[in-house]
């Protein structure tokens, strides 16, 4: 809105052509969504307890029992912030932008339910599986039919490491990118089981991507890299910061011990976003390295059912996603955090290093 408002007046007054600059103006929506989701926290909290927006805390686990009742939700505190720097600091006129806040408040809206019926209505298994996966490949299929119509854009898959190899997949890719984005915004949702495990390498990845969409809508960063160029995607740089920004924000309160918890509202629409806009800047595959982390909790979960089914009841972990099974061993929560934390910045540096290595 900034942006739209006031650069049209630069060539009368030249302060404001540094609004053209995506840089200055995705750093600003990353400040502008931190300072709003720590200042806005505390009564947000406060209010998320008179409504009594309490996480249930299964048996399972016995020293998250002391968790019993911590406010949840938390995700809609990050969805306004991120929001609110969007539209301030973004341009409003790009269709990229546009469609990554279809993907984040359509994923959110299904989290929000889902959380809704869990904690508010006291359903303790809120939305049933079938019910929650088709309202997700409903969402990731729209988003994906309105990307596809962009002339810009085309259904050709970047390999990282081979620069010259771009297959075609023609209406395959619709099917694959929904199955990017519906298995991202899952396999986030499996990560957030402790305090901070899952914002935390959101936010790397955040950062990772705001890089990737940056160079991949500049045209000659995009040529001397032998990357896609796809005009426009510059823009969604902004988004990222924003995404960046209500991620640090949150884990201000999220940070163990946790204040807030974020919810399916939360989880859900930040896997979705980052599985989105690793399609929109055709970096589908480099997102297995960037949320290496996702996908280690992810595949944990996959092994340890179906072994448990293969064999009629042994188990590969003591219990899964994975970093439960470090629990049960007796390491400390706030170890296992950030022993996580520095794998995701690992995996965050070597996704990075894929920009030189084609």
């Amino acid at each position: 809105m900034i942006y739209n408002l006031l650069y049209p007046l630069s060539s009368d007054i030249s302060l404001f052509n540094v609004f053209r600059y995506i840089t200055f103006r995705g750093v600003w929506a990353l400040l502008t969504a931190l300072l709003l989701t720590i200042v806005i926290g505390p009564a947000f909290i406060d209010w998320l307890r008179r409504i009594k927006c309490g996480q249930h805390i299964h048996e399972d686990v016995a020293k998250h029992m002391c968790k019993e009742g911590t406010p949840t939700m938390g995700g809609l505190l990050m969805g306004f912030s991120l929001l609110a720097g969007v539209f301030l600091w973004a341009d409003l006129t790009n269709p990229y932008v546009w469609l990554a806040v279809l993907v984040f408040t359509g994923f959110g809206a299904v989290g929000f339910i889902d959380d809704y019926l869990k904690v508010v209505r006291k359903r303790n298994k809120g939305l049933s599986p079938l019910g929650k996966l088709s309202l997700q490949l409903l969402v990731a299929s729209v988003a994906m039919f309105f990307l596809i119509q962009q002339p810009a854009y085309d259904t050709h898959l970047a390999l990282p490491f081979f620069k010259g190899l771009r297959p075609d997949l023609g209406w395959f890719y619709l099917p694959f990118a929904v199955l990017v984005i519906v298995g991202s915004s899952n396999a986030v949702n499996l990560t957030d089981g402790l305090d901070g495990l899952a914002i935390g390498p959101s936010i790397v990845a955040g950062g990772c991507f705001a890089l990737f969409v940056y160079v991949t809508g500049h045209s000659e960063i995009a040529k001397y890299l032998q990357i896609p160029y796809l005009a426009g995607m510059g823009e969604v740089t902004v988004f990222c910061g924003a995404l960046v920004g209500a991620g640090l924000g949150f884990l201000w309160y999220n940070a163990y011990p946790a204040q807030v918890f974020m919810g399916d509202v939360g989880s859900l629409s930040i896997g979705a976003t980052l599985g989105f806009i690793a399609v929109l800047c055709k970096h589908e595959l480099v997102l297995v390295i960037v949320g290496g982390l996702f996908v280690i909790e992810t595949l944990s979960v996959i092994l340890q059912v179906g072994y448990f089914k293969f064999t009629g009841g042994k188990r590969i972990f003591r219990m899964a996603p994975l970093h439960h099974h470090f629990e049960l061993q007796g390491i400390p929560e706030s170890k296992i955090i950030t022993r996580f934390w520095i794998l995701s910045i690992l995996l965050g540096l070597m996704a990075l290093s894929t920009l030189k290595l084609r």
